[in-house]
């Protein structure tokens, strides 16, 4: 069995917990059916007969049954569900609970069912639609990886390289898009380079047209396909190679419920050692890239030293691993020949 890598952004390896007193069970569904999640029984709380009708009341009920149930940080949580429903930012949500505000009979019982759902761990950016990353707030749903504020390590070293091309329209590549966020990132951030991305997942693409719509311009381009064969009419001209592939080993099982029960495992499980995606992306970033290309891949705070072999062995120079913000390693990258 491959030792699970222990990751803040893909989970840490599976270990079940009990239901906490006072909640109903039920059985997680179609989400939940691949081998590598045998997730037995979620934690749902059931509802209660008379909703808070106040923005305090609320926000404490909400705080507790989140705590309750082992969601992490339930405090914010409860504000970020009360704001949803509200259409307040945060500071105007502890402002109306100061001020005690109301809280009428509709948005009581639709704060009620979001928090039963966020209960049984469903991520927070499905229930409120959107995730944020960087200056983007990007839509996401079910079928699509929820982008991670440690993937803008990945997205900032990949800006800084393309914005450094000294040429007036550098070109780039987010292979295994998902949202589209590294992709958005790159085409907003650095506005006068060319930016394509592919995803082969036809439910993460959807998501990710819904992005490009909202934040792209005439030099952001997404198509639905795989990374192993994408774009060969680029070949040789790209300056820089992005992606966050699935690099989970099949046999790690994420802890969080958050990642176990809802991030597409397409997007997750990379193989017996985590790593098969990043062995294509090796090849196929080498016959992208131009001379003098780089190319930046996100993985696992153990995977770096993997990573780096893999890429020299095929012919990459001056592999070199980054940490994120917690001083895990998080990206790797490396320059073509």
């Amino acid at each position: 069995m491959v030792a699970a890598i222990p990751d803040p952004v893909r989970g840490q390896p599976a270990a079940q917990a009990e239901a906490p007193p006072q909640a109903v069970a039920v059985r997680a569904t179609a989400a939940t059916s691949d081998r590598r999640a045998p997730l037995g029984w979620m934690p749902l709380m059931a509802p209660e007969p008379h909703p808070p009708r106040s923005v305090n009341a609320a926000l404490r009920a909400a705080a507790r049954i989140l705590a309750e149930t082992g969601v992490p940080a339930p405090d914010v949580d409860a504000e970020l569900l009360v704001g949803h429903v509200l259409g307040l930012s945060r500071g105007g949500v502890q402002a109306a609970a100061l001020r005690d505000d109301a809280l009428d009979a509709p948005a009581a019982h639709e704060l009620q069912g979001l928090i039963a759902r966020r209960a049984a761990r469903e991520p927070l950016q499905h229930l409120v639609g959107a995730a944020p990353f960087r200056h983007l707030e990007l839509q996401v749903g079910p079928g699509v990886f929820v982008p991670r504020p440690e993937t803008e390590v990945l997205a900032q070293i990949a800006i800084d390289a393309l914005a450094a091309v000294p040429t007036p329209a550098p070109r780039a590549v987010d292979l295994g898009t998902g949202s589209g966020a590294i992709a958005l990132a790159l085409a907003t951030e650095v506005p006068h380079a060319h930016v394509w991305a592919a995803e082969r997942s036809a439910a993460a693409h959807a998501w990710a047209q819904r992005n490009f719509a909202r934040y792209g311009t005439d030099n952001a381009h997404l198509v639905l396909g795989d990374l192993a064969d994408a774009f060969p009419d680029l070949d040789g001209t790209i300056d820089v190679v992005a992606s966050n592939p699935p690099y989970v080993p099949d046999d790690a099982i994420p802890r969080e419920p958050e990642v176990r029960l809802f991030d597409p495992h397409e997007a997750l499980y990379g193989g017996a050692d985590g790593l098969d995606v990043v062995r294509v992306l090796s090849r196929v970033g080498l016959r992208l890239a131009r001379p003098g290309g780089i190319i930046a891949i996100e993985h696992g705070e153990w995977q770096g030293e993997p990573i780096r072999a893999i890429l020299a062995a095929d012919g990459w120079r001056a592999a070199a691993t980054h940490p994120d913000l917690t001083m895990r390693d998080r990206a790797t990258t490396a320059i073509r020949p």
